[in-house]
This record gives structure tokens, sequence and C-alpha cells, in this order.
């Protein structure tokens, strides 16, 4: 052997047995001083049965150990209070306990701890971060018992029978940020009642965890407030929610921390029940988001129970049996941005017994959710009493069903394509709020990506009423599909624009009911391109005497049936591009009967011509063609000296207008033309051309028409209870043709009659006054002749608070004045009280055997037709 290996030898030799006469020197003072040294020099006194150490393994090994606290009053320092029977270490690192002063092993096991450990009061923040004085990678505990306190004594933490096995753990110093604070690559634990009290709201509790093949449950999870919700509002004043947790079991396999990424395979949660007090409290954001990592295989919520209350302590939201299956979720930098913060591949939930409370209370009995479509049962709403002048809805629906093409977040927006949706069997009615209370401007719809496309809807056998302003809409058998809808709205408008591809709507037993009318029709049929209403009527609801006393001003009273009315053509009603473009509109087998009585005051507002009212219409409208066929139209008219309303009748009516419009519409003709034939009175034709430009400002309109072989006495069931007199005689043949504007009318007016004669009647219309009726046959014109020139129709003089039609009967009345009593009459000079007109080249005996012919006026009321048998100012209708 060499010199030099056998020098190697000896000193390899001789350290040697330095190491272990150290090591046995250091056990025996270990054995025998060490406890006094921890008495003398720590704050702890420490007893044990047995230590060994071994320097070269770093190996330690202790068995009945006892530790307590020399000064249990000194909260600045950590106190343990227990026994252990005993505590393994593995390579334990003895420079950095002696120079690092960091407790760090491979290995520590503790068997059977029973401790209680008192925390210290916590450092002051403003001397800074520490290191972690502990370093494990393994970690084992073996059937502990341990409570920790609050330096306050307050109970932190607590676990019994715990035996836990934790595989190279690593804990992150407290001034790395974005990490988790402690990471592991494998875990076992099995304990019983868990104790944790993170704060002074809430309490964790657990009667029993345990791990098997990778795979924990936790039985009785309980997450309890430990203040009432008062004194949580109180005490808490700026956070929003309390929360109440149960779960009777769960279920986690294999959890992995690492960094700042928690992932495992599959979390099962049974029987949870979630109870949330929210309150009035503004939601404080974040200061810096968490930069967590989650990725979870698979998440299940079995036969949960949520409630959600309100700051009142009603129930804002309820639902039991609810169950969710989560595939894939993630949570990242990315999904945390977005609409929904969590990606995922695919879900399922249901739920039975929602309750959703605001203004109303939404109920469904069932409801079932995937990415691909959805299902509610057996759904209510109902109001509760709070919702005040809000739209409110008490409905029932059967059945609401959705299917969806694509449904996912991108941009903070979400995507919407939905392929159907189903609605079925509503019944209810929707009461609309009060328009002082609801905003004109539309708010912006945001998180939503538009356009959003609806490919079909279906609302099917429903009953609704929709009211509003106390004028109730009822559709009865309802049934609506609509197709290609597309919601889309622009960035610089507020509201979104619906455009609607195709739809029908049928309705059986229609009904509308205003202050005055009872609107029904047996059958609607309605789509993009035609309208169908059979039996349609508009019936009073009040009585003729009724009505009269609950108008302020004149107006009519209409009771209307139609057989059938059908349009065809194209429009728009629902987007903010309205239009209505219809080629032909027909209304079949009217039956209209007008009433107006002249005992309420005359209405003081400016009547504009229909071509003004067409212009005023806010969207384009065209009418190509409007027919109303073989109808009946009655006019009555009563005042406060009529004996019953005098009656005109207009039988077999027919009407064509060609092109009513509204002046909107590009490239259509603007020209209204009107053809009118029907039966005056049962007895005569009547024809009237009418036409105007609703274009045109002016407002410039022609009327004209003619009468052939009219009896007098067809007139007599209007003039008789009205003015008290009969007439008896032919009109042979009348012509009228005006020209006018907003101002007045100017035209020629033609009239060939024979053997006309008056009778004047007693108020009771009974007896004939014969002197009166002597002088009113002396001034008129029995007979016109065979050629009766025409009289020309001068400065008829409108008054703007009076209808069109008002005006067309003045230049009758002057026509037939002219014609009747051979005078000329300047309308546009009239006496403002008692409508007198003044009557050119008349001497003062015509003049007063006309005044003797006039009856008494009364109360300043003139009826429609009075000016043929006296000189007095008419008001006509209205």
């Amino acid at each position: 052997m060499k010199k030099w290996v056998r020098k190697l030898v000896i000193s390899l030799g001789i350290l040697l047995i330095i190491i272990l006469l150290a090591n046995f020197g250091l056990n025996i003072w270990l054995k025998t001083q060490l406890p006094k040294y921890i008495r003398n020099n720590t704050d702890y006194k420490v007893s044990y049965k047995s230590l060994e150490v071994d320097l070269l393994s770093g190996n330690i090994l202790s068995t009945g150990i006892t530790i307590n606290n020399k000064n249990p009053q000194n909260i600045n320092v950590m106190g343990f209070q227990g026994t252990m029977d005993t505590l393994k270490v593995s390579r334990f690192g003895i420079y950095n306990a002696l120079f690092n002063n960091q407790i760090s092993s491979s290995d520590l096991l503790l068997s059977k701890p029973n401790l209680n450990i008192i925390l210290a009061r916590p450092v002051d923040a403003k001397t800074g971060k520490k290191k972690n004085p502990f370093l494990f990678e393994n970690i084992r505990v073996n059937g502990g018992t341990i409570s920790v306190f609050r330096y306050t004594k307050q109970k932190f933490f607590s676990v019994k029978d715990l035996s836990l096995y934790v595989e190279n753990l690593q804990m992150t110093e407290e001034d790395v940020e974005d990490k988790l604070p402690v990471v592991f690559d494998r875990y076992s634990i099995k304990g019983t009642d868990f104790f944790y009290r993170p704060d002074d709201v809430y309490a964790l509790q657990i009667d029993r965890i345990e791990t098997k093949d990778g795979q924990m449950s936790v039985n009785k999870f309980q997450l309890t407030p430990l203040v009432t919700f008062e004194q949580f509002k109180k005490y808490y004043p700026k956070k929003t929610q309390l929360f109440q947790f149960n779960v009777e079991k769960i279920q986690l396999k294999d959890i992995l921390l690492a960094k700042n990424k928690i992932s495992l395979a599959n979390a099962g949660f049974y029987n949870p029940d979630l109870l949330i007090y929210t309150t009035n409290a503004v939601p404080v954001k974040a200061r810096k988001p968490l930069n967590l990592e989650l990725d979870l295989k698979d998440i299940r919520l079995n036969n949960a129970t949520v409630q959600v209350m309100k700051p009142d302590g009603s129930k804002l939201l309820y639902t039991r049996k609810a169950n969710l299956n989560i595939n894939q979720l993630h949570f990242d930098k990315e999904t945390r941005e977005e609409l929904i913060p969590v990606g995922y591949k695919d879900f399922q939930f249901s739920a039975q017994d929602i309750l959703y409370s605001n203004h109303q209370d939404f109920k469904v009995k069932s409801f079932t959710l995937t990415p691909k479509k959805g299902v509610l049962k057996t759904i209510s709403v109902v109001p509760n009493g709070s919702g005040g002048s809000k739209t409110s809805m008490d409905l029932t629906a059967n059945y609401i069903g959705f299917a969806m093409n694509r449904w996912d977040v991108a941009d903070k927006k979400m995507n919407l394509d939905i392929r159907e949706v189903l609605v079925d069997q509503v019944k209810g009615s929707i009461k609309a709020g009060e328009a002082n209370n609801r905003t004109d401007k539309k708010e912006n719809i945001r998180g939503i990506q538009f356009p959003v496309n609806i490919r079909k809807v279906i609302l099917r056998n429903s009953d609704i009423t929709y009211d509003k302003n106390s004028q109730p809409l009822t559709l009865n058998h309802l049934n609506a599909t609509a197709n290609e809808i597309r919601l889309s709205a622009d960035e610089g408008k507020p509201g979104m624009d619906v455009g609607i591809k195709s739809y029908t709507v049928t309705s059986d037993n229609f009904l509308y009911k205003t202050r005055f009318y009872h609107m029904t029709a047996r059958t609607l049929k309605a789509d993009q391109n035609q309208i169908n209403i059979s039996r349609f009527a508009m019936k009073p609801t009040v009585s003729r005497a009724q009505f009269i006393r609950m108008i302020p001003v004149e107006r009519d009273l209409y009771d209307i049936e139609a057989a059938q009315i059908t349009a065809n053509g194209t429009w728009d009603l629902f987007s903010d591009h309205q239009s209505i473009n219809a080629s032909n509109v027909a209304i079949q087998s009217a039956d209209a009967n007008i009433f107006r009585s002249k005992i309420p005051a005359d209405d003081p507002k400016e009547k504009p011509l229909y071509s003004r009212l067409l212009r005023s219409i806010k969207i384009p409208m065209v009418v190509k063609n409007l027919d109303l066929k073989n109808s009946l139209l009655v006019y009555e008219e009563d005042t406060p000296e009529s004996a019953g309303p005098g009656k005109l009748t207009f039988s077999n009516f027919n009407m064509n207008v060609k092109n009513l419009n509204s002046a909107k519409m590009k490239g259509k003709p603007t020209r209204v033309d009107i053809k009118i034939n029907c039966s005056f009175m049962n007895l005569a034709p009547l024809s009237v051309n009418w036409n105007f430009d609703v274009a045109d400002q002016r407002d410039v309109f022609n009327i004209s028409g003619r009468t052939t072989n009219l009896p007098a006495r067809g007139i007599n069931p209007f003039i008789r209870p009205y003015l008290h007199v009969t007439a008896t005689g032919t009109i042979q043949e009348m012509l009228f043709n005006f020209r006018g504007d907003p101002k007045g009318l100017n035209g020629r007016f033609n009239l060939k009659h024979k053997d006309l004669k008056v009778a004047i009647l007693n108020k009771e219309n009974r007896e004939k006054k014969g002197f009166l009726t002597a002088i009113a046959n002396l001034l008129v014109k029995s007979d016109s002749g065979k050629l009766p020139e025409d009289v020309d129709i001068e400065d008829v003089e409108r008054d703007p608070t009076k209808s069109f039609f008002n005006l067309f009967w003045k230049g009758i009345e002057q026509g037939l004045k002219k014609t009747l009593i051979g005078i000329n009459i300047d309308t546009s000079k009239k006496g403002k009280d008692d409508g007198k007109t003044e009557a050119a080249n008349t001497n003062s005996e015509v003049q007063k055997k006309e005044n003797a012919a006039q009856p008494v006026k009364q109360n300043g009321k003139k009826g429609f037709l009075k000016g043929i048998f006296k000189k007095k100012e008419t008001s006509g209708t209205e």
C-alpha cells in the first residue's frame, strides 16, 4: 500500500471516530441537557422520554414529548401546550437551523400529537415581510388532535383524529405574488370535527374528511355565519353579501396545486344548501384580480337548494333539486376578462321549483339547460304588489323551449344564434306601466354581440290580454310564428332594430275594449303579406244618453260591423324602419252607424283636412287600392230641440280609394282619388268623386257628385224630428263640383226639381202649422224647369274648428238656397252669435216673411240640414 493511501485511510478513520464520538456525545448531551437548555434559552418547557440524533443523516427521533409555555400570558410568542408520542425528523437541516433560523427537513412525522397552539400576536406590517421559518418536503401526522387559537384565545382551527400525509410540500415566500401559498404533489388526509374560523363573520365546520386512492370525501361541510343578518348590515356596511353554505357530502379527486394553478379531475357536491343574504351596499371593485388558474375536469352539483334573500328579508331567488354537470371547466387570464369568466366544454343544468322575484314573482316548476337547448315547464308570473306603476304580468305558460345554434362569449360580449323558440299555452294578461314612469330614450344594450339571430319563434294555443291605459286587447286561441328574426343595434343609436323576414298570426274571438267601444272579431289572420279579419264589430259600451253626459265637447259615436276585412301587400311594423305598402285593402258588407249630438259644446280644436292628416302619419304608408263594398252608412244627429235624432242613410255603399298615402314613400304617387257610389236614403243613386294630393302643402281638394230622382219625402226621416218639417216633390237631379283648401271652397251647383213643397209641423211632429207652411211655400221654388242653370258657389269660408264635411255641406247649403229661394248668399260674412246671413237685394217685406218662416232659435244650436229651409248659418257634421 502506498504511503499517501495509508495516510488517507487513517485520516478518514480518525474523522469517522470523531463523528461517532461527536454523535455519541451529542446524544448524551441532548438527553441530559437539552430540556434544561430549552427551558433556560427559550419560552418553552419541553420534556421527553427519549431523543436520538444522527449527525450524519440528520435524522431525529424523539418519544414521549411534552411541551408547555413558561409564560402562558405572553402573547408575543407562539404558545404550545400538549403531548406527542413520537416526533421523527429525517435529514434535518442543522446548518439552516444554526445559521438561517430556519427549520428544514425532508420528512416530518408527528405521531399522536395532542396540541393546543396559540398564535403570537401578528407582527406590525410596517416591519416588513418575513420568510417562512419552516420548510418541510413531506409531512406525516398520525392520530393527532390539534387546536389552534389566536392570541386573543379565540379558536382559529381545530381537528380530531387527524392523519395527514403531504408529499413534496412547498410553501411560497410571502412577498411572492401570483402564486399559491402552498403547493404539493400528493396528499392523504383523514380526520374528524374540523373547525376553522377565518374571521369574525364565518365559521367552517366539517364532520369528517378522508382520502382513499386519490379521492377525498368531505362529510357535512358547513359554512355558518357567526352574526345575524341585522348585525352584519350594522357592523359591515360596505359588504354586499352574507353566506350560509351546507353540503352533506363533497368528493374531490386528484387534487394538484402547482404555482398559481389548481387542478382536479372530479368534484362532486351532494345535497348542497346555499343561502345568500344581499345588502344595499355598493360593490367595491377589486384593485387587482387574482392571477389564479382553475382546471377542473368534471364538476357535479347534485340536488342543490339555493336561496338569495333581498335586503328586506324577502326572497329574491329560490330553487331546489338543482343539478349541474360541467366538463372541462377552466378559469384563467383570458376567461376572467369575459362576460362569463369561465370556459367549459359542455354542461348540463336542471332545477325544480324556481322562484325569482323583483316587482313580480316568476315561478318555474322545472328548468333544464345545456349549451344547445333549454326547457322551462309550468311557468307563472304574478305581480307581488311592489311594482307600483311598472309594467306587470299575470301569466301562466305550459312550456317554453329553445334550441341554440351558437352560444359563446368573446371580447366581453355574448354571441347568440338561436335556432328555435317554442312557447306553449300562455294564459293571462300584461298590464303596461304608466308612461311618465318610463324613459322615452332606450338604453344601450351592453354585453351582447349584435346582430342576434333567432331563426324561428313559435307561440301556440295561447290566450293573452294586453292592457294599456285601461284599454285591454285580448287575443284568444292565439298562434303565431316568426321566422328569421334579426336584432341589430347601431353604435350611435339607443335600443335595437328588429327585422322579421316572415311571420303568421292567427286568433279567434279577438277583443279590444276602449272607454267607449268594445271591438271584436271572429277570426284574425295575418302575415307579412296578408291580413284577414272576419265578423268585425265595434259596439258602444255606453248608451247614447250616457255618451252625451261623458263627453265634454261634441264627438261622434260609432256602431260598426263588417263581414270581412282583407289586406294584401307588404309591411314592416316591428323595426325602426316601419312602413306599410298595401296593394289592396277590402272591407266587405260593413254596417256603420254614426251618431252625433249637438247638446255638448263645440270642440274648439282645429280640424285639419284629410290631406294634412295623412301627411302627419310618421311612417311611409301607401294603400294602392282601398275598397268598401256593399255597405250601409247611417248618420244620425240630434239637437236640444229635436224630437229624436234626424237620420241620413247611404245604402249599397261602395267606395274605392286610390293611393291612400302619407307622402313619405319615394317613387309612389301622392294623389288620392276617391269614388263613391251608393243609394241615398234607399231611394236615389248618389255618386261622388273626390281627390287631393297629400304632398301638396296647400291642401287643395276637388269634390264633385250627382244624385237623381230623389223623392223629397226621402229626407223626411232626417228633417222631420230635427226641424219639425216635412217635404214632398222630387229632386230630379242634383250636381255639384267644388274646389277648396283650408280657407274655404268655390264651385258650381245645379238642382233640377219638381213639385217641391214643405209642411211645417208643431214640436210634437203631429199637426201642420198652416200659416207658416203657406209662407214657406211662397219662398221655395216648387219647380226648377227642364234645364235649370248652374249657380256659382262663391267664397264659402271654412270654420277651422269644423271638419271637412262641415265645409262641404256649406257649399251644398249655398247652392240649395240660391236655387230654391233664389237669393245670393255671402257666406264669408256671418253674424258671430246667431249665424244670420245677409240676403242681397231682398226687400223688407220678403225679409219679414222669411223671419216669420224660421223656427225660433234655441241655445245657438243649428242642425245638419236647417239651411235648406231657413237662412240661418248651420254647424253641420263635425
